[in-house]
């Protein structure tokens, strides 16, 4: 068995961290001990590991409890969280392209302040420069 602080240096995730996913029921196993602090099994290593990857991915706390709870009923609701996950990866791709215009703009910006430089040309683009 873990403390929430064997857990945290194990998984890379602060301590208060994991006390909020557990309070928000994200780790459906974790017990107290006769001091009531929370200890977490190998078993519960393994839900720290599936909730930080969701949430690495944008998923909202809701969606991974949600995602928690179909686990948990078994295999009747395979296609549901086969689902959730599809919804995600959809939005990452979204997030992705979006990531992928700011990129673009930069980059131009960026190719333009260095031709600039090169040149030693005057900054018309510059609102204040402009008069």
């Amino acid at each position: 068995m873990y403390t929430v602080h064997d857990v945290a240096k194990k998984m890379t995730i602060s301590p208060h961290t994991l006390r909020f996913y557990e309070n928000q029921g994200l780790f459906p196993h974790v017990t107290r001990n006769h001091a009531n602090v929370r200890q977490f099994s190998n078993e519960d290593l393994e839900w720290v590991r599936i909730v930080q990857a969701l949430r690495l991915t944008g998923m909202s706390l809701s969606e991974v409890k949600r995602y928690i709870m179909l686990c948990e009923a078994g295999n009747p609701t395979i296609d549901e969280r086969s689902q959730l996950i599809t919804t995600q990866r959809e939005r990452a791709e979204k997030e992705l392209i979006n990531i992928k215009e700011k990129i673009k703009v930069l980059e131009e910006k960026e190719q333009y302040y260095q031709d600039l430089a090169l040149q030693e040309r005057r900054d018309y683009r510059n609102p204040k420069l402009k008069c």
